[in-house]
């Protein structure tokens, strides 16, 4: 999935974190990429600390070569160790990271998440669809749209951790 976006990325491939601590989901997000022909470098990490390790460049995140700095992240906000909401709010208020678009993926319709996700700075806020058919439906109507026509922000300058 490493081919070339648009003019607006300078022909370099867009970086997706995706920060899920469901296998199934995760090859499901695999799969509606590929079928709505989103070409990007998909990253997966299983839950929020591994999230903040990656892109904080901790551990063995800590290579930018092996580990880009994200163009989007997207997040669940059901995970284990730290939960999206605490995700969220690390970036959001880190002045490295915070420029970082950060979309909302995850099961919970409750009216309180969706606020709190808000609150906390996130760009959008999808609800994950139950049936197969309707995951791909939605990859292919918002992924077009978030990685081929959004420009994201210029890439902040890496600092030397």
């Amino acid at each position: 999935m490493n081919l070339p976006l648009n003019s607006t990325t300078g022909n370099r491939f867009m970086t997706v974190l995706v920060a899920d601590d469901d296998p199934g989901d995760q090859l499901l997000m695999r799969r509606s990429f590929e079928k709505a022909c989103v070409d990007c470098d998909l990253r997966f990490v299983n839950d929020g600390e591994e999230a903040l390790d990656y892109l904080l460049r901790r551990g063995k995140y800590e290579n930018p070569r092996s580990s880009p700095r994200p163009d989007v992240l997207l997040l669940d906000i059901n995970m284990p160790k730290l939960d999206g909401r605490q995700v969220l709010g690390q970036v959001k208020t880190d002045p490295q990271l915070a420029a970082i678009p950060v979309v909302i993926l995850t099961t919970s319709d409750w009216e309180f998440d969706v606020q709190a996700c808000y609150e906390l700075g996130c760009n959008s806020y999808l609800t994950k669809p139950v049936e197969v058919t309707d995951f791909i439906d939605l990859e292919c109507a918002h992924g077009p749209y978030r990685l081929n026509l959004v420009v994201p922000p210029p890439a902040a300058a890496e600092s030397p951790l």
